[in-house]
């Protein structure tokens, strides 16, 4: 496993593209290994899904509402079966406080739409503390290259 040994190579590439689509074999830990030579290089990490994630810009750095899932019957009179809307506090509201350079990793980027890994491209582009990992997939071995390289590679995506 020569290639997981420093993760150099994979830091180099995220540090200069930005925004890496990823695909890792599907009984895991390669990434987990990443991620670590990534925090011991100095960057914060944070994995979550891309499901239900919306709109990236607001969803990772504007404070934004929510509402809640219907549960059964409710009080008509207030708020209907509409609820009430939760404000939430961005996802990388640690990264707006402080000026650490952050990879945010992204689970099941497959379920993304082209013009949302775009909008997660240009995201990278404005804010050069933040670099993204997205899984696009699984493979037999562990491979990755730029998001841009890979949307004009799949056209029909």
């Amino acid at each position: 496993m020569p290639l997981l040994l420093s993760g150099q190579k994979f830091r180099d590439e995220l540090e200069n593209f930005g925004c890496l689509a990823i695909k890792t074999p599907l009984e895991g830990g390669s990434e987990t290994r990443l991620l670590r030579r990534l925090k011991t290089a100095g960057y914060k990490t944070q994995i979550t899904s891309a499901r239900g994630f919306g709109d990236p810009e607001i969803f990772l750095f504007q404070l934004h509402g929510i509402r809640p899932p219907h549960l059964g019957h409710q009080n008509i009179g207030r708020n209907g079966a509409l609820g009430e809307v939760q404000q939430v506090i961005p996802q990388l509201h640690e990264l707006i406080n402080e000026n650490k350079s952050m990879v945010l990793w992204l689970i099941e980027g497959q379920v993304l739409s082209r013009s949302e890994l775009v909008s997660l491209c240009d995201l990278c582009d404005r804010e050069p503390r933040l670099k993204i990992v997205i899984e696009i997939g699984g493979a037999r071995t562990l491979h990755w290259q730029s998001m841009r390289s890979f949307l004009s590679q799949s056209r029909n995506f």
